[in-house]
């Protein structure tokens, strides 16, 4: 099980991209996480974050 917590805008757009795919927001962030490109993209996501925070 996965529990998210998304603000309002953020599951606004989710909607949209879910919706022009034919499918539920649960379905599309499913899809989207099983990506084969996904570790990557959240890895390059986190290491963009530290930089920005100056954490590394």
């Amino acid at each position: 099980m996965l529990s998210v917590r998304i603000d309002h805008e953020l599951l606004e757009r989710l909607r949209g991209h879910a919706a022009k795919r034919g499918m539920s927001v649960q379905d599309y962030v499913v899809r989207t996480l099983i990506r084969a490109d996904f570790d990557e993209r959240f890895q390059a996501a986190v290491e963009e974050t530290e930089r920005f925070y100056g954490v590394t």
